[in-house]
């Protein structure tokens, strides 16, 4: 769906952004307007108010010329977000957009971490600097409750190094709970960015970690279970993410022959539409592949290893398995204000494949979901794909809603 004109929203402690400007200056200028507009009428505030504005950046604009006049525009608002591969707005799935949230400091406080050579990642090092980050969260709101406490990681989606990170992280946090995307380049595999104030940074990630008084549920949802074919891993350049061989075959011959494709027309919508599986703890998560190397190796998004048994996937449906996702947290919240959503670009090729993405598209305005398409998905303790992870935020209670 593509954003016709800049909008603004407003929900319990947030107010929403976006923009399909033609261009990245005119794209933070609309930002800018429509978050500062938003708070001046229905807050009273002005930009200082806010804890922080997290801006999902579309990757055909000019990350560096949009952190730069965003951070001119709005000085005194720390500033943080990551490069897509599709945006989630308030009026479903775009695309060519930016969409930005701004956290109000009366019901969040923010404190953000960037880390950088994450393609050297150190889980060591990792710890020590995050173990600081939730030091100062604590320090901020003493006596903060951990349960009140979430993360979101926002990290390089070509760095290779998300498992690591996040293993260092649940090392760290002890029982803060995190969940995040890995930043896309709308499926161009060639450099994405984050985005911290003025600045732009590769090969690197961005940790939010947040506190508030709000209810919430971190949350996972995908619509696939295992079947009973098996391919094992036989040959890999575990590094890069490559897989050589499958039962001793050449790899995208071997997954085509068990998925029933042809080898030639294996494209980012056929692993999208048949994605494999790997077993952890009696769950089953995607190893989603990215692409066809010119040698017949698959890249994958995942780490992968010589001796992993993949499981070929049978897709659910993906519309019915998300709406129950969203009414079982809405049963348990009572009510959900939004939703803060990490989805797998794949789900999204997988959805206009299967011809439904309008249905899925008008499921996420109807429930207010807000975020962007990835290139894989943090849940707690996994990196995971063809998944769709978040927060859902609850409404402020009747009595501190009442309150001037």
């Amino acid at each position: 769906m593509q954003l016709s004109k800049p909008r603004a929203d407003s929900t319990d402690g947030i107010v929403i952004a976006s923009t399909s400007a033609a261009e990245s200056v005119q794209a933070a200028r609309d930002i800018a307007a429509a978050i500062t507009r938003d708070l001046r009428v229905k807050h009273g505030l002005g930009p200082e108010a806010l804890a922080g504005l997290v801006c999902f950046v579309c990757a055909a604009y000019d990350a560096a010329a949009f952190a730069a006049e965003i951070h001119r525009l709005m000085p005194t608002t720390p500033i943080y977000g990551c490069t897509t591969a599709g945006e989630l707005s308030l009026e479903g799935w775009a695309e060519n957009s930016v969409v930005a949230l701004g956290f109000l400091r009366k019901d969040f406080t923010l404190v953000a971490h960037l880390m950088e050579g994450m393609s050297q990642f150190s889980v060591e090092a990792g710890c020590e600097s995050v173990s600081e980050a939730r030091a100062a969260l604590m320090a901020h709101d003493v006596g903060a409750d951990i349960e009140q406490c979430f993360g979101i990681l926002l990290i390089d989606g070509l760095c290779r190094r998300e498992e690591a990170v996040i293993s260092a992280l649940y090392t760290a946090l002890d029982d803060l709970p995190v969940v995040g995307g890995s930043a896309g380049d709308s499926l161009n595999f060639n450099k994405t960015w984050m985005i911290r104030n003025g600045e732009v940074f590769r090969d690197a990630a961005l940790l939010l970690l947040f506190h508030t008084a709000l209810p919430f549920r971190l949350f996972k949802c995908d619509y696939f279970e295992p079947t009973t074919q098996k391919m094992v891993v036989t040959d890999a350049d575990t590094e890069l993410r490559i897989v050589r061989e499958l039962n001793a075959e050449p790899a995208a011959a071997e997954y085509a022959h068990n998925v029933g494709l042809i080898e030639s027309t294996l494209d980012a919508a056929s692993f999208a539409s048949h994605p494999v599986l790997v077993g952890v703890g009696g769950q089953y998560y995607a190893r989603s592949i990215q692409k066809v190397n010119a040698d017949g190796s698959l890249s994958f998004y995942c780490a992968i290893d010589e001796g992993l048994v993949l499981t070929v996937a049978k897709l659910l449906d993906p519309y019915e398995s998300t709406l129950a996702t969203f009414d079982r947290l809405e049963a348990e919240l009572g009510a959900v204000s939004l939703y803060i959503g990490f989805d797998c670009v794949l789900r999204r090729l997988a959805a206009e494949r299967q011809q439904i993405s309008q249905k899925l598209s008008e499921l996420y305005r109807r429930r207010r979901v807000v975020g962007f398409n990835t290139y894989g998905e943090q849940y707690r303790s996994m990196h995971v794909n063809q998944t769709f992870t978040g927060i859902a935020l609850g409404r402020r209670p009747i009595d501190e809603a009442k309150q001037p």
